[in-house]
């Protein structure tokens, strides 16, 4: 038996299902949006159907955007020999917080999970290879979470771009092992990017590049 009318239990179970959103914090949002006006649920709708609608990725850097090219790959001010590799989009927000970085970026939309069947397939690595074309970057920090899928993913790019005769790094110390890149904090960060060492093919190389 439910507690709740069918519909607010649709609404809970639809919340519930949003990552980092537990039971009861799916109730609170639903009960919110039920007790709001309803031109503030209308806004709410609106915002997520036009999100979907006009958001994709940029054909540069596979970040979210709204046009084919994003703003930071336009950005004439940016160093162009360098790119910065993240998992996930909310992590270019981090590293440009730590206000250390002054590259490009490339976001993988994910890390190498096996056990959940994603690999370098299912990861933005292709486009990855087919901005080094040029020659015009020679250096690539592998900035993906410091746990297992993060070091995986990492290691495998090394041994992918190191024979193309790239600089390989991995933001250094400062950085909590087994945690995820976005709850490290802007002055954590900024130092181990500062202090990034080279990744070989088969660790981290202890000098600092």
């Amino acid at each position: 038996m439910n507690i709740y009318t069918q519909p607010v239990q649709e609404l809970i179970d639809q919340f519930s299902r949003l990552p980092g959103i537990g039971a009861k914090s799916a109730q609170r949002i639903a009960f919110y949006i039920l007790q709001s006006a309803p031109e503030e649920a209308e806004r709410l709708t609106s915002a997520i159907q036009t999100a979907k609608r006009e958001v994709k990725f940029c054909s540069r850097c596979c970040n979210f955007s709204s046009e084919d090219i994003c703003e930071l790959c336009l950005d004439q001010s940016r160093d162009l020999n360098i790119i910065c590799v993240v998992e996930e989009s909310r992590d270019i927000a981090v590293v440009e917080r730590s206000g250390e970085f002054k590259g490009l970026y490339h976001v993988l939309h994910g890390a190498m999970n096996p056990i959940e069947g994603i690999g370098p397939d299912q990861l933005k690595v292709k486009e990855l290879l087919n901005r080094l074309g040029d020659g015009q970057v020679n250096e690539i920090i592998v900035a993906t979470s410091p746990n297992i899928e993060g070091e995986a993913t990492a290691l495998y790019l090394a041994r992918l771009l190191n024979p193309l005769g790239l600089i390989v790094t991995r933001p250094a110390s400062g950085m909590p092992v087994g945690g995820d890149l976005e709850f490290v904090d802007e002055l954590t960060l900024g130092r181990a990017l500062t202090a990034r060492q080279r990744l070989t093919d088969g660790a981290t190389d202890a000098a600092p590049v």
